[in-house]
């Protein structure tokens, strides 16, 4: 029997890529996100390479209504979720906190925060069921330091290094691992999303230096899942080689 995967955010960057190489490992996937067409796709793409069952579900998990429509009623097979990689999340604007939008407040804090809650509350009692699984949050080198008008996005990726630590306190008697993994600059989505479709501001983001692929993350993940039952890695920091820290960066201009 194949072991099952659910992947948030699997639209694209990250969690496409880590969907990717479930499939390839032979998981059947659970693959969730905002963007229909682009699951659709993704599903078929997967199912023909790796001869795998995709499951696409497009909701937001922002919505805790939308999360418990289409999760709690999976059918009795796909409960049986082996790993859970929380990915949706993003930064929106960039300004200081006195200018700050509360829209993009919202929006960050109820899909980093909320949504990873929404998700993990119904995949951990499935995990509980099933006698064990392993959880994947993604965080970020945000949420171990603070940088200039990173504010609410780095609360929100603080909030998951906690929420992480918690999760792995709650769960440890059930079998289930909790790992995190904290990336730095990685050429996704991510600036073009946080500038709302700049998209030279967002390519200035990672001009002068090799930034992190979102393969490369997807990598560090699978390391991760690969991993002996008894041995877990609770938390990674992945960086290029040309960061240093949240804001000092070796750029070649």
């Amino acid at each position: 029997m194949k072991k099952i995967a659910l992947v948030t955010g699997a639209t694209s960057g990250i969690g496409e890529a880590t969907a990717g190489l479930l499939a390839q490992e032979g998981y059947n996937l659970i693959i969730t996100g905002r963007r229909t067409s682009r699951l659709t796709e993704l599903s078929k793409k997967l199912e023909k390479e790796f001869n795998v069952t995709i499951l696409p579900l497009s909701f937001d998990v922002r919505f805790l209504g939308e999360v418990e429509k289409y999760l709690l009623n999976l059918p009795e097979e796909w409960k049986k979720i082996n790993v859970l990689v929380n990915n949706a999340g993003l930064a929106v604007g960039q300004n200081p906190l006195n200018t700050g939008i509360y829209d993009d407040w919202e929006r960050m804090i109820d899909t980093n925060v909320k949504g990873l809650l929404y998700v993990s509350r119904i995949v951990s009692d499935f995990m509980i069921a099933n006698g064990g699984g392993h959880i994947i949050n993604l965080c970020s080198i945000a949420g171990k330091e603070v940088y200039p008008n990173g504010n609410v996005y780095c609360a929100t990726k603080h909030a998951v290094d906690a929420l992480t630590k918690a999760m792995r306190i709650d769960l440890l008697p059930y079998n289930i691992k909790v790992s995190q993994i904290c990336p730095g600059a990685v050429e996704t989505e991510f600036s073009q999303v946080r500038f709302k479709g700049d998209l030279d501001r967002a390519a200035e983001v990672y001009k002068g230096f090799v930034p992190l692929k979102a393969l490369d993350v997807a990598d560090a993940i699978m390391y991760m899942i690969k991993c002996p039952p008894h041995v877990n890695i609770n938390d990674m920091v992945i960086m290029p080689a040309a960061q240093a820290n949240s804001s000092i960066f070796n750029k070649k201009r």
